[in-house]
């Protein structure tokens, strides 16, 4: 189910003045809102660009799905984009119960979303939980999988090697451990600290008072490692994939990306950005977008 929320006479409108003004054009007011229904969940996203290959983009922690923005604005000239809420976010339904954010859920989410917007297949981008979520939908979904493109998100069997060996990563891992703890909470108030802008920060704060604390714990308590990290068997990647990692990221460690070649059977592309922490897609948003636009041209998905 998709709804617009301004006509399209006005959407021009402001395109044509925000043109002639010089200044950069948001696209918090030009996204078309859908909700997929998955098992009685209603998935928020946020849709823009009509034409081409579908991309489906899916937020980490804390966030929601306007942390796209960039990437939406810039790829829906040639694709379809599509940013999801993640359930306990935003728009999102906020379902109890720790068993409820099971990655394999969270996957299937995703896979609603795709249905809802009536494709058969995506090019599936993650970052942080979402990236885990992307990793795990390749697995389960590879028929729907066109490609897939992970920012700041270890393949799971990757983490788990770190977290068995590596103290850093240990230590790195430290504040999983504080939010999986019973009776830990998120101050959704002050969730969106790290946002600099005012007028971005103003959404942020909007977003996270719809949002659910302890729905966005539960991704941690469900999913998170825990010692004594045994390496699982999981299916291979079996579509290319483009790994973005942001190299001054505190939490996940570039030590994570050693050996992902390993767990597919289909070319990797690595880019590492150096100076940038956990919020690549952010805080280094035209490197990012540059480097998704032009390994999808060389993949050959799209115009």
């Amino acid at each position: 189910m998709r709804m617009t929320r301004l006509p399209l006479a006005l959407l021009l409108l402001a395109g044509l003045a925000a043109s002639a003004a010089g200044g950069p054009r948001d696209i918090y007011d030009r996204v078309r809102d859908g909700y997929a229904d998955n098992g009685g969940v209603q998935i928020h996203y946020a849709e823009l660009g009509r034409r081409g290959p579908l991309i489906v983009m899916i937020h980490g922690f804390p966030d929601f799905w306007y942390g796209w923005r960039d990437q939406m604005a810039a790829l829906s000239r040639r694709y379809r984009t599509v940013a999801i809420d993640q359930r306990g976010y935003n728009l999102s339904d906020r379902p109890a119960g720790v068993e409820a954010y099971d990655l394999t859920i969270l996957a299937s989410d995703v896979a609603a979303v795709i249905r809802d917007v009536g494709e058969d297949r995506a090019v599936v981008v993650g970052h942080d939980w979402g990236g885990a979520v992307a990793w795990t939908f390749a697995m389960l979904y590879p028929e729907q999988t066109e490609r897939l493109i992970i920012l700041n998100s270890p393949h799971p069997r990757c983490l788990l090697r770190e977290l068995r060996t590596n103290p850093a990563q240990q230590a790195a891992s430290a504040y999983a451990r504080t939010f999986q703890a019973d009776g830990a909470t998120v101050s959704l108030e002050n969730l969106a600290f790290w946002v600099t802008d005012p007028q971005v920060r103003a959404r942020y704060d909007e977003a996270f008072r719809r949002s659910d604390g302890t729905a966005m714990l539960n991704y941690y308590r469900r999913n998170y490692p825990r010692a004594p990290y045994a390496d699982i068997e999981l299916p291979l990647i079996t579509v290319p994939v483009l790994e973005i990692h942001g190299l001054d990221d505190p939490f996940l460690l570039a030590a994570n990306l050693d050996g992902t070649w390993q767990w597919l059977s289909a070319p990797l592309t690595l880019v590492t950005v150096p100076g940038v922490g956990h919020l690549v897609q952010q805080d280094a948003s035209a490197v990012v977008t540059k480097a998704i636009k032009d390994w999808l041209t060389a993949q050959g998905v799209g115009r």
